[in-house]
C-alpha cells in the first residue's frame, strides 16, 4: 500500500519551500453545503491553492479521485503537457448523484513525482 501523504494547514508551517510543497500537491475541494438525493451535484477538485504544480513530462499531476469516505466516485487522469508544460492548477469538476443523508468527500492527487496527497475531507448533508 503506497503511503498517503496528507495536507496540513500551511499557515502553520514556517519553511516556504515546505508550505510549497504541501500545498501545491494537495487537492482541494469546493462545493456546496448541501445536496438533493438523486439529483446532479457537482465537486470541483483543484490541485493547490496557493502553490502551482510543474506540468513537466516526468513530473506532473497524473490524477485526481474523488472519494465518498472509502468508495471511489470518480477519477481524472491527466497526460504530461496537458497544461502546456507550465506550472498551473490541474481543476476538474465532477458531477456526482448523491444518496444517503450525507456525503464525506475526500480527495486525492497523484503526483509523478510526490506520491499520493490527500486533502481535506469536505462534508455536505443530502436532503
Amino acid at each position: 500500500m503506497p503511503k498517503i501523504n496528507k495536507y496540513v494547514d500551511i499557515s502553520e508551517v514556517d519553511r516556504e519551500a515546505k508550505k510549497d510543497l504541501i500545498d501545491r500537491h494537495s487537492p482541494f475541494i469546493t462545493c456546496a453545503d448541501t445536496a438533493t438525493a438523486g439529483e446532479p451535484f457537482e465537486v470541483t477538485v483543484k490541485m493547490g491553492n496557493e502553490y502551482t504544480h510543474p506540468d513537466d513530462f516526468d513530473h506532473y499531476i497524473e490524477s485526481i479521485t474523488l472519494f465518498n469516505g472509502e468508495t471511489k466516485l470518480a477519477q481524472a487522469s491527466y497526460v504530461p503537457g496537458t497544461l502546456g508544460n507550465i506550472k498551473a492548477h490541474n481543476t476538474t469538476t465532477f458531477t456526482i448523484i448523491p444518496t444517503g443523508k450525507k456525503l464525506k468527500l475526500v480527495a486525492h492527487g497523484y503526483c509523478t513525482k510526490h506520491g499520493i496527497w490527500e486533502g481535506t475531507a469536505q462534508e455536505v448533508t443530502v436532503n
